[in-house]
């Protein structure tokens, strides 16, 4: 018997990954125009980050009840194990959905062994715990170990972020119409960060460079052994930025690594372009 792992694509990593670690997609849907997309498979992220610059609003919604069913039926009649770490459910019904699958196609098959874990974290908050999960598994670590290993390092991942638009996040429902407003007539830019799983505002700075300084020191403030970590960073379409903020957290924490991809269609279509997260660790290392 072995261990399938499986992420949706609001873990923002490449195709890629999922190709080199065997890790199985499960894709989110994004709207547009009145067409259904998935995400990463029928729909890339800067086709969706074009589409709101033309100014499109895409919607999305969970990963599809019809998908679950067919892949946790196959994962039962494989009789292999399986672990799927999935988008916060305090952002997606997709956690809720999958256990409800999970829990209809058992009813059939009872010998399914499925593990579900709620990151309660989104974009490469949630994309570095399936990394580091998948290392794990090509090294030959037991599900039991994966499992424990997942869930500290959920629980103690930090996001910190900031959007070029405040807008974004309102027509999506994140925050209020008069906060983004204010934050548009005085060049205000959120700091936010994500607490239980649900989007939460730290502050608010005027200009770019106290935003990113104080983006430093949040993580000075709130990361543990820095200097040994993989921190990630998501961009909304702009690499160039994430390029500069990689340069300044080398240059003050000398990381093990600095991780950058893009953010994904599902996270980007409520996020919109220019975003910028950075994920740590606040206790480190995690239990394994």
């Amino acid at each position: 018997m072995s261990i399938r792992l499986f992420a949706d694509s609001a873990s923002d990593l490449p195709e890629i990954f999922y190709e080199e670690y065997d890790v199985e997609l499960i894709p989110l849907r994004v709207l547009i125009d009145d067409k259904e997309f998935e995400d990463m498979v029928t729909i890339q992220p800067k086709e969706v980050f074009q589409k709101i610059r033309e100014g499109k609003m895409p919607k999305t919604s969970q990963a599809s009840p019809v998908f679950f069913q067919k892949v946790f039926t196959d994962l039962a009649k494989s009789g292999n194990q399986g672990i799927y770490v999935t988008f916060s459910s305090e952002l997606s019904g997709t956690y809720q959905t999958a256990v409800m699958i999970r829990d209809q196609v058992k009813e059939e098959y009872p010998e399914l062994d499925l593990t579900i874990i709620d990151s309660k974290g989104a974009s490469l908050g949630y994309g570095l715990v399936i990394k580091e999960a998948a290392s794990l598994l090509k090294q030959g670590a037991s599900a039991e170990s994966i499992i424990s290993f997942a869930k500290s390092r959920c629980q103690h991942m930090e996001h910190l972020f900031t959007v070029e638009d405040l807008d974004y996040l309102a027509k999506g429902g994140r925050v209020s119409k008069a906060s983004a407003f204010l934050g548009g007539l005085l060049n205000v830019k959120p700091l936010l960060h994500v607490e239980d799983g649900k989007l939460v505002p730290i502050e608010k700075i005027r200009g770019r460079k106290k935003l990113i300084k104080r983006i430093l020191d949040v993580m000075e403030d709130r990361g543990q052994n820095l200097g040994q970590q993989v921190i990630a960073i998501s961009h909304g379409d702009d690499e160039e930025m994430a390029l500069e903020m990689k340069h300044l957290i080398q240059e003050r924490f000398q990381p093990k690594e600095v991780y950058i991809n893009i953010i994904g269609a599902a996270v980007g279509s409520h996020a919109g372009p220019g975003t910028l997260a950075i994920f740590f660790s606040n206790q480190y290392p995690v239990e394994q």
